[in-house]
C-alpha cells in the first residue's frame, strides 16, 4: 500500500522501489508491469499496452523487423511505459522527449526501477528539439501527442523529416465528442481554415482552462490545443510523404481515437 508522502527531505523506511514512487504518489497515471516490482502507483496499464504491440506487429508486416533493432525518438513519454515497451520489443536505442518536469521525474524513477536499458529521457520541448533536430529515426512514437498541440500539421511535417515511420495513437475531432459531453462545449472555439507545408486543413481549437495549472496536468506546453479530424491527419500523412498506412479508430471519452503506423 502506497505510503503518504514524507514532508522532510529524508525517508526513514527501508530502501525499497516504493519509496521511490512515492515521491509523486498521487501524481502517476501509469500502472507498473505485473511481474516487476511490487509498486502502487497509477491505473493505467501503460508499461503492458497493446497499442504498442499492434503496432510491432503493424511494422513487422511493413518490413519484418517491428521495433526490432531499430533507433526510435519518443515524444511525451510521460512516465516510460511505452518507452520500456519498445525496449523490450528490442529497440536499439529510444530517445524519449518530456516537457513536463515531473513527468520527466517520473520517467527517471521508472527507468531505475524497471531498469529499462538503451534509452535516454531528455527533458525540453519536442517541437523545438524537432525543428532543430539533424538526425533521422527509424521510428517515432507519438503516442497521446498530437492533440496537445497547436499547430499539428507542423508536427507531422517534422516528424516527416525526422523518421522513416511513425507510431501514432491521437484523440480527433468527432461531432461525437460534444453529443456525449455538452458540458464541455465552453472549452471547444469555432473551427478555422488553416494551411502548413502546402496542406490545406481544418483545426478545432480546445482550451485547457484551469486545468492547464493543475499539478497532475497531462497536456501539452501551451494552454490550448488543436485537434483534427481523423480524415484529415489521414490526408495529411500521405500529403508529407507517408505512403504506407495502416489505422484503427477507435471510441473513446471525448468521442474517437485514431491508431496510426505509417511508413515512407
Amino acid at each position: 500500500m502506497s505510503t503518504t508522502p514524507n514532508p522532510t527531505p529524508f525517508v526513514s523506511l527501508p530502501p525499497s522501489p516504493q519509496n521511490a514512487v512515492d515521491i509523486f504518489a498521487g501524481e502517476w497515471a501509469s500502472q507498473f508491469p505485473a511481474g516487476g516490482p511490487a509498486n502502487t502507483a497509477g491505473a493505467m496499464p501503460l508499461f503492458e499496452d497493446p497499442r504498442i504491440l499492434w503496432a510491432d506487429r503493424t511494422l513487422r508486416e511493413f518490413d519484418g523487423s517491428g521495433l526490432e533493432g531499430k533507433s526510435i525518438l519518443e515524444l511525451g513519454p510521460l512516465e516510460g511505459g511505452h518507452t520500456f515497451m519498445a525496449a523490450r520489443l528490442g529497440a536499439a536505442g529510444i530517445v524519449a522527449v518530456e516537457a513536463n518536469v515531473r513527468a520527466f521525474l517520473r520517467c527517471l524513477v521508472a527507468k531505475e526501477i524497471l531498469g529499462i536499458p538503451r534509452a535516454s529521457f531528455l527533458l525540453g520541448d519536442a517541437i523545438s528539439f524537432l525543428r532543430a533536430n539533424e538526425r533521422v529515426y527509424d521510428v517515432c512514437l507519438a503516442m497521446g501527442f498530437l492533440y496537445h498541440m497547436r499547430d499539428p500539421v507542423e508536427v507531422i511535417e517534422l516528424l516527416a523529416r525526422s523518421c522513416r515511420q511513425v507510431v501514432l495513437w491521437t484523440v480527433v475531432y468527432s461531432p461525437r465528442l460534444l453529443e456525449k459531453h455538452p458540458h464541455l462545449a465552453p472549452i471547444y472555439g469555432a473551427p478555422f481554415a488553416a494551411e502548413w507545408g502546402g496542406f490545406s486543413h481544418t483545426l478545432y481549437p480546445c482550451d485547457y482552462g484551469e486545468s492547464f495549472d493543475d499539478r497532475n496536468f497531462r497536456g501539452g506546453v501551451e494552454p490550448s490545443s488543436c485537434w483534427m479530424t481523423s480524415d484529415d491527419i489521414l490526408a495529411a500523412f500521405a500529403h508529407f510523404g507517408f505512403g504506407n498506412v495502416r489505422f484503427e479508430l477507435e471510441d473513446h471519452f471525448y468521442g474517437k481515437a485514431l491508431m496510426l503506423v505509417a511508413a515512407k
